[in-house]
């Protein structure tokens, strides 16, 4: 308990302490016109209530990854409580906020305009590639699971199948109304039932009655039986994600960057959000330990109920009673629903940004969102452990190029470049190792893909204070700053 205790107390302080710094180093704007303002078209670029922006936003980056990946996540021992704290405050909460600000100043670009800018045009066109296919991942994933959650929840009529044609046909409605019409209007109800869901877990933990095995004083190493393919390194910082960082969220804060009234609101909605999304993914780490015992009766139970969707169902009731279990239940059904459909509208997006395609007429949202809509169709007949596996993979080497964007970008308007360089080089390591160590990569040993994230670390480094050599003797010329 007294470490759950220390890192959600920790949470809160780098909040209030290292957002201010980020703000600070920043440099926010509080007379700068908004997008909303500047831009506005009644569909993408809407003036929204900050309350509302900051539960929507919330509710994008979460779905079920805090939740899901966290109950995973926290197989790989106490290291995960760590992972949570220090990615949330130094990684993911600075890459959320930074992506969001580049793009309030660029007028609501998108991720890869927003990139390309920084690295490159070579580097622009992969990020729009890369970029929508983690999209289409997103939706194709969490179609999938709550889909199934729902099945179990209903008659046998209505099937896995009757509910990816339902979601889907949701999905493809959402994408295409203006931001204010469904987002804007319920969005931040089911945000506001997934921190009840939350809260309620969390005021369970601290009354006692479910001790937390943290396991601290047996170590860090990994709880998984087979340490050899479940080490912590690279594997956890992959598989907790979303709760710590997550290159899937700077897809997200474009797009309520175009909804925002005042600079001085956004670190209260990016960071702010994604210290809420910490809080979730640790309150649901603990409660997964606390739940069944330790962290090997958190394995028996994963491997007898076929997963986290059993144990995500089982503490919700027995903890929070009927009434609670119902709206835990609903939180946590809605928030991949709401993740995956506002994935395809930030594809959709994107799309149009980089075609230069006016967004106002509904006859041209259509067609730019048809291709989208069919590969996320396309990518559901996948196996879903696959899809899953290079989703994460995907969505962490997005986190790393949007972090090394954000350092060119800062270093570029002569800013505290450090507070994105040290997390970019991480998650840089953290992505090479992975797709050179797993078996769904090259699956060469550790030892090999070290020494190979290490020389591309090494390489990217480099090639960052060459630039910053370049940039102080004046030999670069760039676009007109924003």
């Amino acid at each position: 308990m007294t470490a759950f205790l220390i890192a959600l107390s920790v949470l809160i302080g780098g909040y209030f302490v290292y957002g201010a710094i980020a703000e600070k180093v920043f440099d926010t704007d509080y007379s700068r016109k908004m997008p909303c303002h500047t831009k506005a078209d009644g569909v993408d670029f809407t003036p929204m209530p900050t309350w509302k922006v900051f539960l929507i936003q919330f509710l994008n980056i979460a779905g079920l990854g805090p939740i899901f990946g966290a109950i995973m996540g926290i197989m790989f021992g106490p290291a995960a409580f760590i992972w949570i704290v220090a990615g949330t405050i130094f990684g993911g909460a600075v890459h959320d906020f930074i992506s969001a600000m580049m793009s309030i100043r660029s007028g609501g670009d998108s991720l890869p305009e927003l990139v390309g800018r920084e690295l490159g045009p070579a580097v622009k066109q992969v990020m729009r590639v890369v970029s929508v296919l983690l999209l289409v991942l997103v939706a194709a994933v969490f179609v999938i699971t709550p889909a199934g959650l729902l099945a179990g929840l209903t008659p046998s009529w209505a099937g896995t199948l009757f509910w990816i044609a339902v979601i889907f046909l949701y999905y493809m409605t959402a994408t295409l109304v203006p931001i204010d019409k469904l987002i804007g209007r319920f969005y931040p109800i089911f945000g506001f039932a997934l921190l009840f869901m939350a809260g309620g877990l969390l005021a369970v933990l601290l009354s006692g009655a479910h001790p937390i095995p943290d396991g601290f004083s047996d170590g860090l190493a990994t709880r998984y039986s087979d340490a050899s393919t479940h080490p912590v390194f690279p594997m956890m910082f992959v598989s907790i994600a979303c709760g710590a960082i997550s290159g899937f969220h700077a897809t997200q804060s474009p797009m309520m960057a175009r909804c925002l009234k005042n600079e001085r609101l956004a670190r209260p909605v990016f960071y702010g959000a994604m210290v809420a999304e910490g809080i979730v993914a640790l309150v649901w780490a603990a409660a997964a330990i606390a739940f069944t015992g330790s962290y090997s009766g958190l394995a028996e139970f994963l491997s007898s109920h076929a997963g986290a969707g059993a144990l995500v169902s089982a503490i919700s009731v027995e903890w929070l009673g009927a009434a609670g279990g119902f709206l835990a239940m609903l939180g946590v059904i809605a928030a991949p629903i709401t993740t995956g459909d506002t994935a395809l509208r930030s594809a959709r997006l994107m799309l149009a940004d980089m075609l230069h395609i006016d967004q106002g007429p509904i006859r041209k949202r259509i067609l730019v969102s048809l291709p989208v809509f069919a590969a996320a169709l396309g990518l559901m007949l996948i196996d879903f452990d696959i899809l899953w596996r290079y989703f994460a993979w995907t969505n962490q080497t997005l986190a790393a190029v949007t972090l090394w964007a954000a350092t060119v970008y800062l270093a570029r308007h002569r800013k505290a470049y450090v507070i994105c360089l040290l997390p970019a080089l991480f998650m840089t390591l953290v992505v090479v190792t992975y797709i050179f160590f797993a078996p769904e990569g090259f699956g060469l040993p550790m030892a090999a893909s070290l020494t190979i994230a290490g020389l591309s670390d090494a390489l990217i480094l480099g090639l960052f204070c060459r630039y910053l050599l370049l940039l102080r003797k004046g030999k670069l010329i760039h676009e007109v700053a924003y």
